[in-house]
């Protein structure tokens, strides 16, 4: 399996995946996609990644920290409740900070493999 590096680079700068101008996104903070592309008019809203980025982030992240929270506790062994403040808000940060590139990644393969869906 080949690597589509437009796909990718679409993905991770949330660009629109037919003309990667414009913004898959209204705002900085948002995660909801536009309805449509603002600069081509490219059709977002049957496009619906639903759950799947976050539940993948949850697993690469949990994979990432627990160890890391693991080898923690066993070297410092640091109170209870610096655990739950350190790795809830650093899992939480992580997670929310690479929310809307994956969704956007996810978004241009679905745009890639199955274009009808993005169409009116």
């Amino acid at each position: 399996m080949q690597l589509d590096l437009e796909t990718l680079r679409s993905g991770l700068t949330c660009k629109c995946p037919r003309c990667g101008k414009g913004s898959l996104y209204p705002s900085k903070l948002n995660i909801q996609l536009n309805k449509q592309c603002p600069e081509r008019g490219l059709d977002l809203s049957r496009c619906d990644s639903a759950d799947g980025p976050a539940v993948f982030l949850i697993f690469i992240f949990g994979a990432l920290l627990v160890p890391l929270a693991l080898f923690v506790e066993f070297t410092l062994s640091p109170p209870l409740w610096l655990h739950a403040a350190l790795w809830g808000t650093l899992a939480l940060g992580m997670t929310v900070c690479a929310l809307r590139p994956v969704k956007s990644y996810v978004v241009a393969l679905t745009y890639k493999h199955r274009p009808d869906m993005f169409e009116k």
